[in-house]
């Protein structure tokens, strides 16, 4: 089984990538948005759990999101492996989903970082904001401490995969084509 986390501030092209290499190498989406949502929608007790604390305008608690991901891997054993994408935004979710996939005999094989200029993640997102109906793609003071918030909280997790040397920088500037190659070729070394 092959796990990765791909980690990239907004407008650095997560989200394109992601679904290249889903089907590229058959893994399955772990994006901790998507699962809450589908949990509350199932009204599972995760997800009546985690919208009793979102209607009090409470954060959803590591437990919970780590309860929801066990659910997921539980729910595809036959999977070919997870791309993380959201998750972990801490360190301490990071030693979380760590011990999580240790009990599988599994770990994260790879962290994948997409860099990208501020810059160009402005300019990115405010184009995106034309047509995405995002209201936080349209001011950029709002994106640039969007991009800050993403810095200061990724920071320690990059820092603690670092530690297994699993971190790797991929250059998100370019053509969709050449940083998907780019991409690949990590995972390729790895697999």
């Amino acid at each position: 089984m092959f796990n990765l986390i791909l980690f990239g501030p907004p407008g650095s092209g997560k989200g394109t990538q992601s679904e290249r290499l889903i089907a590229r190498y058959g893994l399955k989406h772990l994006s901790t948005g998507d699962l809450l949502r589908s949990e509350i929608a199932n009204q599972t007790k995760l997800g009546l759990e985690a919208k009793s604390l979102m209607d009090r305008g409470e954060l959803v608690p590591d437990e919970v999101v780590i309860g929801m991901i066990r659910s997921s891997l539980d729910a595809n054993p036959d999977a070919n492996g997870f791309l993380f994408d959201g998750f972990p935004r801490t360190k301490a979710q990071s030693e979380a989903l760590d011990a999580l996939l240790a009990q599988r005999d599994e770990s994260i094989n790879v962290v994948l970082a997409l860099e990208v200029t501020e810059e160009e993640l402005v300019k990115r997102l405010l184009n995106r904001g034309l047509t995405s109906g995002r209201s936080d793609d349209v001011n950029e003071e709002i994106i640039k401490a969007r991009i800050a918030e993403y810095h200061k909280k990724t920071s320690a997790v990059a820092d603690h995969y670092r530690l297994f040397d699993k971190v790797v920088s991929i250059k998100g500037e370019g053509t969709v084509d050449n940083i998907f190659d780019s991409l690949c070729s990590e995972i390729e070394k790895r697999k």
